[in-house]
């Protein structure tokens, strides 16, 4: 039998909402082992050990001893050959919840997140009525969170026009970061903020511990497109050609979009050089040596990119597709190639789902009725619960490893948000937040997969490799591809709203 420690068990007692008030467990352990875990650098043999009672991980064992060497009564699962991994912390989802809850809610948003192996999501703070940029908003949405989620659930504030006072206080009150938009959102209630805004905003954030994270598209000074802004005018302002025709789309928001986005946002860095400043969904190679540039230059800047920016390419996209339509758009092949190499560079660090989702309805797809306008239709990709997989199907491909898929999905985006020490790494005192994955496994794409309130995806019918086998959530299963979800249970996830500390 092998040794049954090389790394401590280390007791750790009950930490206020470790479990949301949950009674003590009957047993004493809970262990989780495999041939394949993914620890800090490194995938190993090793077995996982839970307290059942804080839902917090108590050791780490570098083998898998027999079940005979653990009290009576523990938990005990070896999931050989199957690879067990951190839950993925999604640091940008829209759930739209309270206001739109049509087009997505916490039940169903968070289910999905659960069956892809994500355990925390954080959700932005436009597409709900009203947006979280004030306490009191901030608030609301909370209330209408309660007793919904099934994993468990950060939030951004929101910079607006004016709302600069707003800001500190809800730092104080626990958010994780703030958004803002550079070019219209696409909804009235946040509207983009001008250079004077965003100058306020960060003098106010300077000395917060918090990311100020940026929608990074504007209209250049000298531009022959304007967006969705100008549908049927006169050219050169009109786009250029059928408006079901993805290629007309793409041309309407070309890579200067981002470019002239990134460096209005460099221009104003030195009024808070000490306040961390991140590019979301950045999607044209032309922004990457932009951002490595800056890097190098001391600021501190990241970057994300997205699923569907690493995985779909423009000329595979058909006419009134509008599955397909976001913004920044979806670019073409050679430019995703580009992108997976500052991914594996480390210029670009978390990978997100940006799952943006509507109503059937508002999509225009022509099989739904509508004319597949792309620049009508509303912008934004459904994919959370299949980022895993979908990621893992392109970067197997690519000799990308699961240990480097876990560091952009779960580590770097667990860090992005302030919850290290708590999310995004199997580790001693850290939540037992765990998926258990099948790297061999394939599946089609249908609705059955897509939990997710309106199934409208531009990964309907694909073929994946790799799936998502259970999820626990603080030491318990909240899902098995087996069983599906503990509805005896029911949604368990907690509100994360300790305010965030002052990185070291």
């Amino acid at each position: 039998m092998a040794p049954l420690l090389d790394t401590p068990i280390i007791p750790i007692g009950p930490l206020d909402g470790a479990r949301d008030g949950a009674p003590p467990s009957a047993a004493p352990l809970t262990v989780l082992c495999s041939t394949r875990v993914i620890l800090p650098g490194v995938e190993t043999p090793a077995s996982i050990l839970i307290s059942p009672d804080t839902g917090k991980i108590t050791g780490v064992i570098r083998s898998i001893p027999d079940p005979s060497a653990f009290p009576p009564g523990t938990i005990y699962h070896d999931y050989s050959p199957k690879v067990i991994m951190p839950g993925l912390v999604d640091a940008h989802v829209h759930l739209n919840e309270p206001g739109r809850t049509e087009w997505e809610g916490f039940e169903t948003g968070t289910r999905a997140a659960a069956f892809g192996g994500v355990t925390t999501v954080v959700d932005m703070p436009l597409n709900a009525i009203p947006p979280t940029t004030t306490v009191e908003n901030l608030k609301l949405k909370v209330k209408a969170a309660e007793g919904q989620c099934w994993v468990d659930v950060g939030f951004y504030g929101g910079v607006i026009p004016g709302n600069e006072e707003d800001l500190v206080p809800l730092v104080k009150a626990g958010v994780r970061g703030f958004k803002c938009f550079l070019i219209e959102s696409g909804v009235d209630e946040f509207p983009a903020v001008s250079a004077k805004d965003l100058a306020k905003a960060m003098e106010k954030l300077r000395d917060s511990p918090t990311v100020l994270m940026f929608h990074a598209e504007m209209l250049p000074p000298l531009s022959m497109s304007v967006g969705d802004y100008v549908l049927h005018g006169d050219p050169p302002l009109a786009p250029v050609g059928p408006l079901d025709a993805y290629s007309t789309f793409l041309a309407s928001r070309p890579p200067a979009f981002e470019t002239y986005a990134i460096e209005e946002i460099l221009s104003l860095a030195d009024i808070a050089p000490s306040l961390q400043l991140h590019i979301v969904h950045l999607s044209a190679k032309e922004g990457i040596p932009i951002v490595r540039a800056a890097q190098k230059a001391g600021v501190k800047l990241s970057a994300e990119t997205c699923f569907h920016y690493l995985t779909l390419a423009a000329e595979d996209i058909e006419n009134g597709d509008t599955r397909h339509k976001c913004c920044p758009p979806i670019r073409e092949g050679s430019n995703r190639d580009d992108l997976w190499s500052a991914l594996k560079e480390g210029l670009i660090e978390t990978v997100v789902s940006d799952h943006s989702p509507c109503t059937a309805g508002l999509k225009l797809l022509k099989e739904d009725g509508g004319d597949g306008d792309f620049f009508q239709a509303w912008g934004g990709i459904s994919t959370v619960g299949l980022g895993l997989s979908v990621l893992w199907t392109d970067g197997r491909k690519r000799g990308v490893s699961l240990e480097e898929i876990s560091l952009w999905t779960s580590y770097k985006t667990a860090e992005q948000v302030g919850l290290l020490g708590r999310k995004g790494c199997l580790e001693v005192g850290w939540d037992a937040d765990i998926l258990v994955f099948d790297p061999e496994a394939e599946f089609t794409v249908t609705s059955s997969d897509m939990h997710f309130k309106n199934k409208v995806t531009p990964y309907e019918n694909k073929s994946l490799t790799g799936k998502v086998c259970e999820t626990w959530l603080r030491g318990r299963q909240i899902y098995s591809a087996d069983s599906g979800f503990d509805e005896k249970t029911g949604a368990s996830g907690i509100m994360l709203l300790e305010p965030r500390a002052h990185p070291n």
